[in-house]
């Protein structure tokens, strides 16, 4: 079975285990949730909802996201949050570019729990392994979800399947971002391509680090050593353990 059709088969079969009736996720208009949205629709057909959450967001963002929408055949939703964002940053002491830019997807993923609920929907994510990899999302952000489908493929492997999938060629080229401030990328922010990044990710796992240059291959080990805490379960305190 070729991947997609590997992927789509999981993500059915996550859905039966749990007793749910379909898949809801965040389209950003970016490669990731264009991906998804295809993989959702051969798993779950027309259970799947992909909403379009702006939160201070370009309008390009919704409309590549309808784009890829209308490509996959699923149904879409959009639910603005510019003043649900204004409110609580107005509401909160200093700021922060860093602080504000993770209130986004946080507040994306309340609006994302909230529509499962009423729909007995499990939740799924579009972060891959590149990005978890080096802990690449936000906390309690985009990183609350209940399955990702894509997360064991690095994000070359990603545009491989965009392609394979027909997702639109503007949206497999366009630079990827995770929108949390104007002009943010996702490269620009991590300080190294995704190839390089990838290449990296596979030496390590490999321990065939000869070929990769010494600082990109120290600046990924740091990342994925600083990101720990965000992939590990919970430290709960039990009583008896010695201080």
């Amino acid at each position: 079975m070729e991947l997609s059709g590997e992927i789509a088969n999981w993500i059915k079969k996550q859905v039966e285990k749990t007793g749910k009736k379909g898949i809801v996720f965040g389209l950003s208009g970016g490669i990731d949730s264009a991906v998804l949205a295809n993989l959702a629709k051969m798993a779950m057909d027309n259970k799947v909802l992909g909403l379009i959450l702006p939160c201070k967001s370009s309008a390009e963002d919704a409309e590549l996201a309808i784009k890829a929408a209308g490509k996959a055949g699923i149904e879409t939703e959009e639910v603005s949050l510019d003043k649900v964002f204004d409110e609580f940053a107005s509401m909160c002491p200093g700021r922060s570019t860093t602080a504000e830019g993770n209130l986004k997807p946080r507040l994306r993923m309340a609006v994302l729990y909230y529509f499962a609920n009423i729909l007995n929907y499990l939740v799924a994510g579009t972060s891959n392994k590149s990005e978890l990899s080096i802990g690449y999302f936000t906390k309690y952000g985009d990183g609350a979800v209940d399955i990702l489908p894509m997360g064991s493929l690095l994000k070359t492997e990603v545009r491989e399947l965009a392609r394979e999938l027909g997702v639109p060629e503007e949206i497999i080229k366009r630079p990827p971002s995770a929108g949390l401030w104007k002009g943010q990328t996702d490269e620009g922010e991590i300080g190294l391509t995704y190839n390089e990044l990838d290449g990296a990710i596979l030496a390590i796992e490999k321990n065939e680090t000869q070929g990769i240059d010494k600082k990109v291959l120290e600046k990924v080990k740091r990342m994925m050593e600083g990101s720990e805490h965000k992939k590990a379960k919970i430290p709960i305190f039990k009583k008896g353990d010695s201080i």
